[in-house]
């Protein structure tokens, strides 16, 4: 252990699902974050709602992008390459998602906007918001809200509904553009007029957390709903976590474990890493012995720190079905620090120093070379997971910020989704 340092103690006990790991921290039995108004400002990402990543009052900035997400299989990419140079658009796009994601190549901010900028100037409305959200976030590109929104304004023109919804957003946090709340709130209802579940989340957010109206929770409620009616992941996810704070009865209680499963199914990490941490605290409400763990191992492959914890702790304690491993654990708990810098490093720190010290200098360092090796591939933090190529249309995609000069590349996530996903845009780089 590090001379002078105190780092907490991983136990199932004081595991977050928002927060990670806190020590000495007590929740109950089955988590969501009991502060729905996290003070910590949360660092910014693109999502068509309000996911992972965010700048001030108290939640985090969350912008529609062109809904490209990892999929289970990589591409072509000598085919994608030759027919993008030939300008088609549409594998233009499959291009940039292709590096934006990290499937089939290494994960490069910069191809990826130069492949989206190449579709949005050729017309493609989906390429268009994609590109505003890099220059909203500053991925790949200089960071210039006033053109983001001129690209959202394009996509929009092209008849995009879920540009409207980035749009308001923008409007909403008042980023390249003056605020104006009553305006973005007009817009998120022409977008929900025209089936915009993604639309409907974001009035429940503005409802439920006084974003820009004044506070209404059973009117958020009442939005949520109607998002989830409309099968949006993040209007599932808000649900599940409203339900399980408020645990009126076991029906509630049933029904935030099943949002919670549809938003993952639907491939949000968000949802994947809470309900993994939910079933490990409590497998009772497993569907099989396995799924807490599955549902971790996706979230973690997806960049999410606080699941390679878990997973981390799991194999260490020989919980949730998975045998205990020394080798497995150490391997999390480092991917955890790669990913997640200095806040997660305080986490294992411990854990790290102590499994090392039992499996000796040679294999800890070998572990330690296989956790940077997948790191450096991987290096860009997804809010969503495509699980079915046919609609991958329907989502967005969701990354970090880069990592500078080797440094690790902070969070573009909300640390407390639960609070909510409209957040302004802000980077958050830690040396690891």
């Amino acid at each position: 252990m590090r001379p002078g340092a105190r780092f907490p103690t991983i136990s199932v006990d004081n595991l977050q699902a928002n927060h990670g790991v806190k020590d000495g921290e007590q929740t109950q039995q089955c988590l969501f974050s009991q502060n729905a108004r996290p003070n910590r400002k949360a660092a910014a990402v693109a999502s068509v709602t309000f996911p992972r990543i965010l700048v001030t009052l108290e939640f985090g900035l969350v912008l529609l992008t062109l809904p490209t997400a990892a999929r289970a299989s990589n591409p072509d990419i000598p085919r994608l390459q030759v027919d993008a140079q030939r300008g088609s658009t549409r594998h233009q796009v499959e291009l940039g998602e292709a590096y934006f994601a990290g499937r089939g190549v290494p994960q490069d901010e910069e191809r990826a906007a130069y492949w989206f900028d190449k579709a949005a100037n050729a017309g493609d409305p989906w390429a268009q918001i994609q590109i505003g959200y890099f220059y909203q976030m500053g991925i790949g590109v200089p960071r210039d809200p006033a053109a983001a929104v001129r690209w959202y304004e394009r996509a929009v023109s092209g008849g995009l509904v879920t540009a409207k919804v980035n749009l308001g957003v923008a409007y909403l946090l008042g980023d390249g553009v003056r605020q104006d709340p009553s305006f973005a709130e007009g817009l998120f209802r022409q977008a929900y007029a025209r089936g915009s579940g993604t639309a409907a989340s974001c009035l429940g957010e503005m409802y439920f957390y006084g974003r820009g109206v004044q506070r209404d929770e059973a009117a958020g409620e009442r939005w949520f709903e109607a998002g989830v009616k409309l099968h949006d992941p993040r209007a599932e996810f808000q649900l599940a976590r409203l339900l399980w704070h408020r645990q009126k009865n076991a029906g509630e209680v049933k029904r935030a474990v099943r949002l919670l499963r549809e938003a993952a199914a639907s491939g949000m990490v968000a949802a994947m890493h809470q309900l993994g941490v939910i079933l490990a605290k409590n497998p009772a409400l497993a569907a099989s012995p396995q799924e807490a763990s599955a549902m971790l191992k996706e979230a973690s492959n997806a960049g999410e720190w606080r699941s390679s914890v878990a997973l981390g702790l799991l194999s260490r304690d020989g919980m949730a079905g998975v045998p205990t491993d020394a080798k497995t654990a150490y391997y999390n708990y480092r991917l955890a620090a790669l990913q997640g810098g200095g806040e997660a490093l305080r986490v294992v720190a411990n854990d790290l120093d102590a499994i090392a010290g039992r499996l000796g200098p040679e294999q800890a360092a070998a572990i330690d070379a296989d956790a940077r090796a997948w790191f450096e591939n991987h290096h860009l933090a997804l809010q969503f997971v495509n699980k079915d190529g046919a609609k991958w249309k329907e989502f967005p995609a969701y990354a970090v910020a880069n990592p500078a000069n080797g440094g690790h590349a902070g969070q573009l996530i909300p640390s407390d989704p639960s609070a909510g996903f409209i957040q302004a845009p802000t980077r958050r780089l830690s040396a690891y």
